[in-house]
């Protein structure tokens, strides 16, 4: 009898186990592979240098490369410092968000876009653009640039890293800068 009641519940427990329903894990069908990063980073601290000098240090929030693309989206407050090479800080820019083109290894700053030099000079606008080959900072939307000496308005800039050799285009206004009143 004892073998029996053993039998049996070997063949009640081993059969229980074959019934188990299957689960399956949920995928969302709104996914799509192709539109996903293959590199996904938070917090994200680059350092761009050349012969082991350090021109820049780039700080995101958020950054994602999309290789397809040949692009690298920055969001969640960028800010970039670019150095001299006795690795004094001679202008930061800051933006909401930006881009790097992986070809030409331009940076983009996009949304509220603030670039301050060491020698006071702030620059504003909705996108500024560092261009690698030139090592210009460049910009076709409305700029307000505040100096020491002076305030200028208009479309269309392209400056130095330095902020100080700087071009607007289409100057919308200018007037002299009291220099007491930006301390």
């Amino acid at each position: 009898m004892k073998i029996f009641l053993y039998f049996f519940l070997i063949l009640l427990l081993s059969s229980s186990g074959c019934n188990k329903p299957k689960v399956k894990p949920l995928v969302d069908p709104s996914l799509d592979a192709k539109n996903l990063p293959s590199q996904e980073s938070w917090d994200t601290k680059i350092i761009f240098s050349d012969s082991g000098i350090t021109k820049a240090i780039l700080y995101a929030g958020h950054l994602r490369v999309f290789e397809k693309e040949q692009e690298t989206l920055l969001d969640e407050n960028i800010k970039i410092y670019f150095y001299n090479s006795d690795f004094k800080i001679t202008s930061v820019i800051t933006a909401k968000r930006g881009k790097v083109n992986d070809i030409t290894k331009d940076l983009y700053a996009m949304d509220s876009v603030v670039a301050v030099s060491d020698s006071g000079t702030v620059v504003t606008t909705e996108e500024l653009i560092f261009r690698d080959r030139d090592k210009k900072i460049v910009s076709d939307k409305f700029v307000t640039i505040v100096s020491p000496t002076e305030i200028i308005k208009g479309y269309g800039f392209e400056s130095d890293l330095y902020l100080m050799n700087y071009v607007v285009y289409k100057v919308t206004y200018i007037t002299k800068s009291d220099s007491n009143q930006h301390k």
